[in-house]
């Protein structure tokens, strides 16, 4: 059975998913918290580890700790 890239990538789990980027990235994720618009900041398998005003402190400090950031909508 020949299985496109595609369909192997459906198949990883959670865990897989997480462990791709683990140490090489951070996701940016827009929340509203009472009220205030700020965003959060979490490691590739999920973890909150940081929260900033706004979208560019968040990537400045993602990338000041030398890891990539990235947009989840």
């Amino acid at each position: 059975m020949n299985q496109t890239i595609q369909d192997r990538l459906k198949q990883l789990s959670a865990l897989d998913l997480a462990q791709l980027g683990l140490n090489d990235v951070a996701y940016v994720k827009r929340v509203v918290i009472n009220d205030q618009v700020g965003f959060a900041i979490h490691a590739a398998d999920g973890n909150r580890i940081g929260m900033a005003p706004d979208r560019a402190t968040a990537f400045a400090g993602i990338r000041q700790h030398e890891l990539e950031p990235v947009s989840v909508h």
